[in-house]
């Protein structure tokens, strides 16, 4: 196929028939260091759109890292779920070979579809993989939790902004109660949040609307729920042209990559008084852990950092509403000037 074109550093095409193995390792920038981002698996209509998605997904692990002042670059895994039944470890084992083969230019962990098990497969092949089970008091494990706290920072700074009230006086939607949309459900209700969920599988929403007295709705009706905070936790795209004169929440702020469908969906919530907090800014915890454990550096040290989103989050939105942008432009201009200060 001819890939369309993107700013990608470097692409990787994974084609391996014995064990299903079909995907891409995308490569979008190593300006702060070696590209640093998750493994997803899912099914795909076409090669395209499996491409595109890793493509933008690369993009976002680069802001993201640079955000966060991570020195990695940004990357992204993409593969197809294969058709039923094949050998998950032989899958994961030649996509380790993959990673191998690019000589420690790309470090991979866990992402939307992908397991700690599946990354311990991996590291079989390549030790330039994160995710791993928690050795001791390094940094480690389930990046799921870590995500989780940092977008209750990132949520906590920004209703304060935003808002100028506690999360116990709020109402807050959670779409998606997979491994960190379950997490941020706990610590949301814990603060005393008023929760509204939906998920696609029934049983899992089910499951966390009894541990937390959350309130259920079906599919995309979450998105225009009448509520204060709008999280969204499942895939990206959800933020559309055409969903958002029918938002009713005045904060965004989730855990999904690619929130957005569109850059200019950014521009239609700001016109419309929508705080959205870029989901790079937000959904960091999850790298920060990952890359702490790559670096062998201690849990107390992916603590203080993702501790720093909150702080992060407050000075971006101080800023979009000093200078009257949306906080992806302020977010987006202060990414590029850490490109540029690692790069001199």
């Amino acid at each position: 196929m001819t890939y369309p074109a993107t700013l990608a550093k470097e692409i990787v095409r994974l084609d391996d028939p014995a064990s299903g193995l079909d995907g891409f390792i995308v490569i979008h920038s190593t300006v702060r260091g070696v590209g640093a981002g998750g493994c997803r698996l899912r099914r795909y209509d076409d090669r395209e759109a499996l491409y595109l998605d890793a493509a933008r997904l690369a993009e976002g692990m680069a802001l993201k890292n640079a955000l966060a002042e991570l020195p990695f670059g940004g990357a992204k895994a993409v593969l197809n779920l294969p058709d039923e039944p094949f050998d998950r470890r032989a899958l994961f084992r030649a996509f380790g070979r993959a990673v191998a083969d690019l000589g420690g230019r790309y470090v991979t962990a866990e992402d939307v579809g992908t397991t700690m098990a599946d990354m311990e497969c991996v590291r079989t092949e390549t030790r330039h993989v994160a995710g791993l089970r928690q050795r001791a008091d390094v940094a480690g494990g389930d990046p799921g939790p870590w995500t989780a706290l940092g977008v209750f920072a990132a949520i906590e700074a920004a209703a304060r902004v935003t808002l100028d009230r506690p999360l116990s006086a709020l109402r807050v939607a959670v779409q998606g109660t997979g491994s960190v949309g379950a997490a941020l459900c706990g610590l949301l209700a814990d603060a005393g949040a008023q929760l509204t969920i939906a998920d696609a599988d029934p049983a899992r929403a089910d499951a966390v609307a009894a541990r937390h007295d959350a309130r259920i709705v079906d599919g995309d009706a979450i998105l225009t729920a009448g509520v204060d905070i709008l999280a969204p936790c499942a895939l990206g795209g959800v933020l559309t042209r055409q969903v958002v004169p029918a938002i009713r929440a005045r904060l965004i702020c989730g855990a999904a990559n690619n929130q957005l469908a569109t850059p200019q969906v950014a521009a239609m919530l700001h016109g419309r008084g929508i705080v959205y907090v870029p989901d790079y800014a937000a959904n960091a915890g999850g790298v920060i852990s990952g890359t702490a454990e790559y670096l062998g550096e201690s849990a107390v040290v992916t603590q203080a950092r993702i501790r720093d989103i909150g702080p992060r989050v407050t000075a971006i939105l101080d800023t979009a509403r000093r200078d009257g942008l949306p906080p992806v432009a302020v977010a987006e201009q202060w990414a590029a000037t850490r490109y540029r200060r690692q790069a001199a």
